[in-house]
């Protein structure tokens, strides 16, 4: 065991690819990991997640259950992504919620798709193939193919010349 592999909990339910690497200080659970992807430090990716083959994952980034990343993807530092529309921590009665008190809703991005670091991406949306999302944009809505976005709420910039093939 390598000294960085001290510092990393990947659960056993977790279906790696060949080729992964996984840098220090991550958490992987429940999860589906392709070929030759990289995923850096502090990278938590929960479970339901499911990561294409040739995908980076930069650092502190957070992928939580619900979202499909396709083959090619790039994701900057500090990516946020989450998977509850109108979240709470307790339920009308005081409670603490439970899985059964809330429902997942999907995040897709398609091939080739970038994902600029510090970016927030609400649930429920797609990032076509080949998009490209600016750093720091808060996207809440969907991305066209092909598409370059950024701001809060990120906006078409402008459209690249082809998104790669499918």
């Amino acid at each position: 065991m390598s000294h960085s592999q001290l510092y990393q909990q990947i659960a056993p339910d977790v279906k790696m690819g060949k080729g992964v690497r996984i840098y220090a200080f991550t958490n992987l659970y429940g999860c589906e990991i392709g070929d030759d992807v990289k995923i850096g430090t502090f990278v938590e990716i929960q479970k339901g997640a499911r990561i294409g083959s040739r995908c980076k994952i930069s650092s502190h980034t957070f992928i939580c259950e619900g979202v499909v990343l396709e083959d090619d993807v790039f994701i900057g530092h500090n990516v946020t992504f989450i998977n509850d529309l109108y979240p709470r921590s307790t339920n009308s009665d005081g409670a603490l919620q439970t899985e059964a008190d809330w429902k997942c809703v999907p995040t897709y991005v398609k091939k080739g798709a970038s994902i600029g670091s510090g970016a927030t991406l609400l649930c429920g949306i797609t990032i076509g193939a080949g998009a490209m999302i600016g750093a720091g944009s808060v996207v809440t809505r969907d991305v066209p193919a092909g598409a370059v976005v950024a701001g809060n709420p990120a906006r078409i910039i402008k459209k690249t010349a082809k998104p790669p093939a499918q």
